[in-house]
């Protein structure tokens, strides 16, 4: 008897422990989900909150204009801001990004020829697109399209037509610029 005892014992006992064993694996969760779940309560949290002062403010809004209406004051009317002066130029033109990127190249020296690429490549080919009046493909490749038109721009502006774009080039494309308004 004391056998039999023992073994339903032992049986319930190892079922115990095999429910536990796998309520432990199948809750069992990688860093991963635990940090998501962990957020996600967070955010629970934060947008009861949020609802609950969401609520507040409608009842505040919902007070000042039932006093609002009992009670009609003349407010006056509030102030038109005035400009700062600002440190950007007085000056704004309708390429103005396109000046500005300009700029970027003539400020660091840059100097564009064959071959060269990138989205400073792009800079060059958007200037040539409107100074030929052109909706050519800018690509970001200084190919041989690019160099000639370059060398066009360079002989119709006075300077040396090499094809290769430097910081007089640069600096003759954004006066251009600045000249059409």
């Amino acid at each position: 008897m004391d056998k039999l005892k023992f073994a339903l014992l032992s049986i319930v006992v190892l079922f115990l422990m095999g429910l536990l064993g796998y309520w432990s694996v199948a809750t069992l969760q990688t860093g991963t989900e635990y940090q998501a779940s962990q957020e996600l309560k967070k955010l629970r949290a934060e947008n009861s909150d949020l609802k609950v002062e969401l609520a507040d403010l409608q009842d505040e809004v919902n007070t000042l204009q039932s006093s609002a209406k009992e009670s009609p004051v003349d407010v006056a009317p509030a102030p038109v801001p005035t400009k700062t002066p600002s440190s950007q130029p007085s000056n704004v033109y309708k390429n103005q990004s396109l000046i500005n990127d300009l700029q970027k190249l003539v400020d660091g020296n840059v100097l564009m020829k064959l071959n060269s690429a990138g989205t400073r490549v792009g800079t060059v080919q958007k200037f040539l697109n409107l100074y030929n009046n052109t909706t050519n493909k800018v690509d970001n490749g200084y190919g041989a399209a690019t160099e000639k038109a370059v060398a066009a721009f360079q002989k119709d502006q006075g300077l040396t037509a090499d094809g290769q774009a430097g910081r007089g080039t640069f600096s003759k494309m954004i006066d251009w610029l600045k000249k059409q308004g």
